[in-house]
Order: structure tokens, then sequence, then C-alpha cells
């Protein structure tokens, strides 16, 4: 398990660049969280776009994940198929989020350490800093594979077609 909240991975699809991308924007939609009708079709594997030279896209959720990767991808043509280029990492949203608690406790526990000398509280608080990073990191690692199935399946699933 990575130790930070991103994840890449390249492989070689017997499809072309055009088939990867057409196949991916049929399964693919913009999405409105906020508007539950947008988010009705059960055909849609992704939410994100999809443009000519890659995509960032986003596992379909019925229900909002913090820890929610986002595939960045990129296809490049070769003589026999396309590889692509895959990129997992945290919503910029998420990224502040875990940023912003981490930064609280580590300074509370700075405070705790030298100027109030109360080291109980600051074993505390650092052990939940360093609790609350890699429970993040955890939930984010189950989220990339579970989007890498799908994303996989979708792959082999075009292949068979």
């Amino acid at each position: 398990m990575n130790l930070i909240p991103f994840h890449t991975e390249t492989f070689v699809s017997a499809l072309s660049k055009k088939e990867v991308l057409g196949n991916l924007s049929r399964v693919t939609a913009e999405v409105n969280y906020l508007d539950k009708r947008t988010q009705a079709d059960s055909r849609l594997l992704f939410y994100g776009m999809v443009g000519q030279k890659g995509f960032r896209i986003s596992k379909a959720i019925q229900k909002g994940d913090t820890f929610l990767p986002m595939l960045m991808g990129k296809v490049e043509e070769t003589p026999r198929g396309s590889i692509i280029f895959l990129k997992y990492r945290l919503f910029p949203g998420a990224i502040f989020f875990l940023a912003f608690w981490s930064i609280i406790l580590l300074a509370f526990s700075a405070y705790y350490f030298g100027v109030a000398a109360e080291h109980l509280y600051g074993y505390i608080c650092l052990f939940l800093a360093i609790f609350n990073y890699f429970l993040a990191m955890f939930f984010f690692h189950r989220q990339v594979k579970s989007s890498r199935e799908i994303f996989y399946k979708f792959i082999s699933f075009q292949l068979k077609d």
C-alpha cells in the first residue's frame, strides 16, 4: 500500500485509441450530484468527461464517498492497438480536508508537547493525526481496487465484442 493517495498503472489494449475512447464515452456521463435525475441511468459505469486524447472519470456511485478516486487516463495509439496510462488520485476536496485535519492535529500535538507541556494530549493528537491519515489511505486504496476492477471488466468486456 502506498503512503500517498496516488496510484499509476499502464496497460495495453487490442482496441484502437478511437475504440477505447468511443466505448468509454458510451458508459460515461457528466453528472450533477445535486440532481437525482442525472444519476438514473443504470448503464453508466463512470461519471466524468472523455475527450480526444484522454479521460477524467470516477466510478458511478449512488451515494457520496470521500475516498473515491478520480481516474485520469491518457490513450496512445500503437500499430496493434493502444496503450492506456491511468492515474488514480483523490479529488481535490478530499485532499484539502485530509491535509487540513492532519495539519490541525499536528499543530495541536506540537502545542501540547511544547507550550502546554501536556505530553499525554500531545501523544493523543499525534496518534489521531497518524490514524486519520492511514485510515484515509486504507479507504482510498480500497476504492482504487474497486474502480480498477470495474475498469478492467469494462475493457475486457469490450475486447470480447
